[in-house]
């Protein structure tokens, strides 16, 4: 009689599926952590991504508001340079950062933080520009107060030497000499020297011109130049020199002839003699004296 004995096949068959089915689910299972690490990747790469293109748009920000505070015109101090080119070396640093492919984690957090004391630069530099347009405003409002200040002195000042310069000058008319009575007479000199009185040209030979000055305690007293101007019966003014000029009454005019008095204010008579260098004419002479710029007084005398 024969023995039977059960078959192995079906034994070793089960073992190769168990065996395959850990294979295929060792696959799977790499294949779903592959995909979940790569998903990952791309997240983070998306993420830090993103947080580039934040902090970018934060520079921009940044130096935007650097460039406001610096286009305000002001002049900075050396301290307030040294911030601004700090702050654009900064900004210039993190641009650079920023450019790169890609950015760890640790670069990442390193810019962030640099934006950080980025921002805390320029607001520290802004707050000076501030501080230094409010210091220029009370400087102008200061400078403008003093302006309207001088100015005002510097009106009050011109106000008051014009009102000098009018009070000198009728202190100056003031205390001119005037006459209070002048009179004219001709004369004739005869062979033995005595000067007589006489009424005719033919005969006069010069003029005496007598006068006493007026009662004037404003006046200097001592000598005083005296111009005498003899106009002749023709409207001509007799003259001995071209040359002979003097001012009076804010003109230049010529004289006659001069001579000068001692002025005491004491009520003096005196005598001023002109010797004609020509012949007299008929008709009326006209008289003039002048002291210290101004008209002194005038007679005429009309000769037959």
């Amino acid at each position: 009689m024969e023995n039977t004995y059960p078959e192995q096949t079906p034994k070793k068959d089960s073992n190769k599926i168990y065996f395959l089915i850990v294979v295929i689910a060792a696959l799977l299972g790499t294949n779903v952590y592959m995909a979940y690490r790569d998903r990952k990747k791309d997240d983070l790469v998306v993420t830090i991504t993103d947080e580039k293109s934040k902090m970018e748009v934060e520079i921009d920000k940044i130096e935007a508001e650097l460039d406001k505070a610096t286009n305000a015109n002001i002049q900075l101090t050396a301290s307030m340079q040294e911030e601004q080119d700090l702050a654009r070396q900064k900004i210039s640093e993190l641009r650079d950062q920023l450019q790169k492919g890609q950015l760890t984690q640790g670069e990442l957090a390193k810019a962030k933080k640099d934006v950080t004391q980025l921002k805390y630069l320029v607001n520290r530099y802004t707050a000076d520009i501030d501080a230094l347009k409010k210091e220029n405003r009370a400087l102008s409002f200061e400078r403008d107060s003093l302006k309207t200040t001088v100015g005002n002195v510097s009106a009050r000042a011109t106000e008051l030497e014009q009102k000098n310069t009018e009070l000198s000058s009728k202190v100056k008319v003031a205390s001119a000499l005037k006459v209070a009575n002048i009179g004219v007479t001709p004369l004739r000199i005869r062979n033995s020297g005595k000067e007589t009185d006489v009424s005719k040209a033919s005969t006069a030979k010069k003029l005496r011109v007598s006068f006493t000055a007026a009662d004037n305690p404003i006046a200097e007293k001592g000598m005083h130049d005296i111009y005498m101007r003899i106009v002749d019966p023709s409207g001509n003014l007799v003259i001995s020199d071209n040359s002979s000029l003097f001012s009076a009454d804010g003109e230049e005019l010529q004289y006659t002839y001069k001579t000068a008095i001692e002025f005491a204010n004491d009520g003096k008579v005196y005598n001023i003699d002109w010797t004609n260098p020509y012949k007299f004419q008929k008709g009326t002479y006209t008289i003039v004296l002048y002291a210290d710029g101004y008209t002194m007084g005038k007679s005429t005398l009309t000769l037959k």
